[in-house]
């Protein structure tokens, strides 16, 4: 068997990877790599899976039918090793009628970092022509705060040494921005894309604190703190992306290996990150972005990117994350636990989940949804139950989606809740809903339906939450005294009070029955569901 060989040196044996079924790039890719570091146009923190499989391909296509000239320059925290592929991925789309798609993507042109690569990455932000900062780098990375709400000490200590000294994640973001500053008010859109709501705003106060805090401390000058201020200088944008991106598999690597790729198993780290040369990922795709570019925008609209105004992209964000999907992959994630289950897709074959699920999504969740007009919210939920959630080629876990759900709970559960009270409706309704939120506490025991224990994902909250839990026996009911009460009357969970707003008593009602032992938690779901 020919080996293949991902490198720029690999892909020029064109005839090898075609015969393969792999897409190469069909640009001059040396070509690109030095008009781009030349005249940077668009710089991304945090490459990683999501980004590789969807912005870096749509990317390609513009690259590959001449629309874009230029590629995207890929910012890491620091250097982690030599890259043996020259900024290669192969990027593997794993369809629901069981096709794949493979792609060799080059459209990454170069790779920085924050930490160790300041020279250059302080050029870059001073290239006049440059139109996009964009980040996937997770939620947890906009917090300058602890969990009491107090600056960190990094934070801080940035705060009072500036600009030059800084050595925070987003301390040192801002840094690059003032020199951007200096170099004559240039400027720019910082473009979260992560899956997060009001996205934008989390990087702007973030960036601004900073900004505010060197200005007042004398650090930076007073201009500085104008311009990040200044939505016609450094703009924010609000983005909504959509896209299910597991870690690699180990069998789409086993097939890459079959191919001739040689390297390709996935590599779990010590903290349990799992890193490939390769990213797998589903179909489909959605990206909104706010069209707020004041240095103008990139032609990503012409790869089925959405630009649009605020108020739609927070009612397609609001539309996919509290109604949608991401309900109903909560949902999923904490029932398909507790029932054994290791893949997503593997639980659409359970009626009584399907039922669950069909349930949150159509009967309690249409009813108060936002339509955006520019999607259809019971199409978008069609595709999600018939298409997405079902691919048996996507190998996504419940345990991966399990992963912070405390911190997701009242986002994905608690705004339709808000928009029952609001509108008058009868929160009764909220059947699955008030499964999905018992089904949650019972999970936290850590004891699955068949009686054994199982591992609970990381979750921020996990200790106090289990704290609050503790007495509770999985097949003695009895020794429920209450516990749960102050966890449903937590707002800061489920954004309201639902001692408060009468939802508890049912809530807890559910979780109690969950309790009774063996199959009590499938059997909850077959009584309340019908």
């Amino acid at each position: 068997m020919a080996e293949l060989i991902l490198n720029a040196d690999g892909i020029k044996d064109r005839a090898a990877w075609t015969e393969k079924g792999y897409r190469l790039p069909e640009y001059d890719r040396d070509a690109m790599i030095a008009l781009t570091k030349a005249e940077p146009e668009w710089v991304h923190f945090g490459a990683g899976n999501i980004f590789k499989a969807f912005q870096c391909r749509d990317l390609q296509k513009l690259l590959n039918n001449g629309t874009v000239r230029k590629g995207v320059i890929a910012v890491e925290r620091r250097k982690k090793g030599e890259d043996t592929h020259d900024g290669l991925t192969v990027a593997v789309t794993l369809k629901a009628d069981g096709t794949v798609e493979k792609d060799v993507i080059g459209s990454i042109a170069e790779t920085c970092y924050l930490y160790g690569g300041e020279e250059r990455l302080t050029e870059i932000f001073c290239a006049p022509m440059l139109k996009m900062v964009s980040f996937t780098v997770t939620e947890k990375a906009y917090s300058i705060t602890d969990s009491a709400g107090s600056l960190t000490a990094e934070v801080t200590s940035d705060m009072e040494v500036g600009p030059d000294k800084a050595a925070s994640y987003m301390g040192k973001l801002t840094a690059l921005l003032y020199a951007r500053y200096r170099r004559g008010a240039l400027p720019v859109a910082m473009v979260s894309m992560d899956n997060c709501s009001h996205n934008g705003d989390k990087l702007k106060a973030a960036v601004t604190a900073f900004a505010d805090a060197w200005v007042g401390n004398g650090l930076a000058e007073e201009g500085f703190a104008r311009y990040v201020h200044d939505g016609s200088r450094v703009s924010f944008p609000w983005t909504m992306i959509d896209k299910i991106t597991p870690s690699p598999d180990m069998t789409v690597g086993a097939m890459l290996e079959k191919d001739g790729l040689h390297g390709f198993t996935p590599v779990r780290s010590e903290r349990g990150t799992v890193t490939a040369p390769y990213v797998n990922a589903e179909e489909t795709e959605y990206l909104i972005i706010e069209d707020s570019f004041p240095n103008g925008r990139l032609p990503l609209d012409k790869a089925g990117i959405i630009y649009t105004d605020r108020a739609t992209v927070d009612k397609v964000e609001r539309m996919k994350v509290t109604t949608c999907l991401n309900p109903l992959h909560t949902a999923l994630a904490v029932y398909g636990c507790m029932l054994g289950y290791t893949l997503i897709c593997d639980e659409m074959k359970d009626e009584t989940l399907v039922k669950l699920v069909k349930r949150l999504g159509y009967v309690e969740g249409l009813p108060v949804v936002v339509d955006p007009v520019i999607l259809s919210p019971k199409a978008f939920i069609d595709e999600v139950v018939e298409q997405r959630l079902p691919n048996p080629f996507m190998p996504d876990s419940p345990q991966r989606i399990a992963t912070d759900t405390s911190q997701k709970v009242g986002i994905r559960f608690g705004e339709t809740i808000k928009s029952y009270v609001e509108k008058g409706r009868d929160l009764h309704e909220l059947t699955a809903l008030s499964l999905a939120i018992a089904g949650w506490l019972r999970y936290l025991l850590g004891v699955g339906d068949d009686g054994k224990a199982i591992e609970i994902s990381a979750d921020p909250m996990k200790d106090e939450l289990q704290a609050q839990l503790a007495g509770i026996e999985v097949g003695k009911p009895e020794t429920y005294h209450g516990q749960i009460r102050p966890i449903l009357a937590n707002a800061n969970i489920f954004g309201s009070d639902l001692t408060a707003i009468g939802m508890a008593d049912r809530i807890e009602e559910m979780f109690v029955s969950e309790l009774a032992g063996e199959g009590a938690v499938r059997k909850t779901l077959e009584a309340y569901l019908g």
